[in-house]
């Protein structure tokens, strides 16, 4: 059998290792990306990571994937967790029993951004419909008002999609709280059912690869046993008998691990409802901004958010000398990385590297109330184009896509683009892509 997969991102990667494990050595399975890389928005250099720096470990994917190819003794976890919210001008801790900034209880977070008292009233039914979706936005306001979505839900999605709750799609964004709005009367009373929900025993929340990120992808890699064709844009695909022709390739099943708006373009010429449905989601571009800075003084965080209303154009900060033990900074030197950019902003991003670089510098000395020492070294990483805006519907249109595909054998949709932006959810994409193109 020969496959080829489309992108070498973590989704691609994992569709391939599935389709391994599953066919085993006589399958040829290429994997292609036009990039000069592999691992998509993993990539780890020197000693920081560039994109994604950790996985969540309650959805248990990205933990499976390490221990399959070797990783499992290298998963380390922070040392502190502890993250803080810059509110006017001091940095507060971010309050516990929320999820995604929604409380399950008014009192925990009135000291941040208090609830309007008796908008979240129970009118004794749902809040949801069975399959009914909404933005994240429309719902914390109506129901717990403007300041707690601008003070904890909007910094905290913003952290993770660069967007705003009123873009967002509830059940997409946060699945839980989504699914425990359809059987419960109040806001606060499905955020205490989603929490319920969660893995008891009060593990670590994250995880990250001793030795970088990118080791991960290389254990994959040399796992799934690819054949990897870098620096190689596929610009067509076209059904050839009861196969594929993937670019200049000839494969018996496709899996597309590319963002929404390549996929579409290769779609249209095999399934133009697939192509419409695929083709509308839209992206957010950040740039991260990594400096090491000798002698600062530094609250005992992990890193903080910062709400777009307080007039920054840094969105999150992580210290990556406090929140990870294993790094070894040399005596007195912290690592900082900054993330700037949000859905719709993009005046800070269009500035050169130097004057954005100065510009975070800056900024990160008037959020920490103290300037900054003068950077030993800095480092800028742009990502355009890189998280994806699920509006609400999103989950609908992908399963009408993937539907109008299903009479089409031997193709098969991956990625951040359909079922989630963090690494867990990517390689939970990419196996399941795998295990369709096995099904047929």
């Amino acid at each position: 059998m020969r496959v080829v997969v489309v992108g070498a991102g973590i989704a691609g990667l994992s569709a391939a290792l599935r389709l391994r494990d599953e066919l085993g050595a006589q399958a040829r399975i290429t994997v292609v990306d036009q990039a000069a890389r592999a691992g998509g928005k993993i990539f780890t250099k020197g000693y920081l990571e560039s994109g994604a720096e950790s996985f969540i470990v309650s959805d248990p994917a990205a933990v499976r994937l390490a221990q399959r190819v070797g990783l499992g003794d290298a998963l380390r976890h922070p040392v502190t967790g502890q993250a803080a919210l810059a509110i006017g001008g001091e940095l507060v801790p971010i309050p516990k029993g929320t999820l995604m900034g929604v409380p399950a209880d008014p009192a925990s977070v009135a000291d941040v951004a208090a609830p309007v008292e008796g908008t979240d009233h129970d009118g004794g039914r749902p809040l949801l419909a069975p399959g009914q979706d909404v933005a994240v936005g429309a719902l914390v306001r109506a129901r717990l008002g403007e300041a707690v979505l601008d003070r904890l839900v909007d910094p905290l999605l913003g952290g993770v999609y660069a967007g705003r709750g009123d873009d967002l799609s509830l059940a997409t964004t946060m699945p839980a709280l989504a699914a425990a709005c359809r059987t419960s009367t109040t806001l606060t009373g499905a955020a205490r059912a989603a929490l319920a929900h969660r893995t008891a025993g009060g593990g670590p929340v994250f995880a990250t690869i001793d030795g970088g990120m990118s080791r991960l992808v290389d254990a994959v890699l040399a796992a799934a046993d690819v054949e990897l064709r870098l620096g190689a844009p596929v610009r067509s695909l076209a059904r050839a008998g009861s196969g594929w022709r993937v670019g200049a390739l000839d494969a018996d099943a496709v899996v597309l691990a590319v963002p929404a708006r390549p996929a579409a373009r290769l779609l249209s010429a095999v399934s133009p409802v697939a192509a419409d449905e695929v083709g509308v989601l839209d992206y957010a571009s950040v740039a991260l901004v990594a400096l090491a800075v000798r002698d600062a003084a530094l609250p005992a965080l992990s890193g903080f958010l910062v709400p777009a209303s307080e007039g920054y154009a840094v969105k999150a900060l992580t210290i990556f000398t406090t929140k990870w033990g294993h790094l070894r900074a040399p005596d007195g030197v912290a690592w900082l990385r900054a993330s700037v950019g949000r859905y719709g902003e993009t005046a800070a991003l269009q500035r050169t590297d130097e004057d954005l670089a100065a510009l975070v510098h800056a900024e990160l000395g008037a959020l920490l109330g103290k300037p900054l020492p003068a950077p030993e070294w800095v480092r800028v990483t742009r990502w355009g184009g890189a998280l994806p805006q699920y509006a609400p519907g999103h989950l609908d249109r992908v399963a009408a896509a993937r539907v109008a595909l299903a009479d089409l054998p031997g193709i098969a949709l991956a990625g951040a683009a359909y079922d989630g932006v963090g690494i867990p959810a990517c390689i939970r994409s990419g196996w399941a892509a795998a295990d369709r193109l096995l099904g047929h």
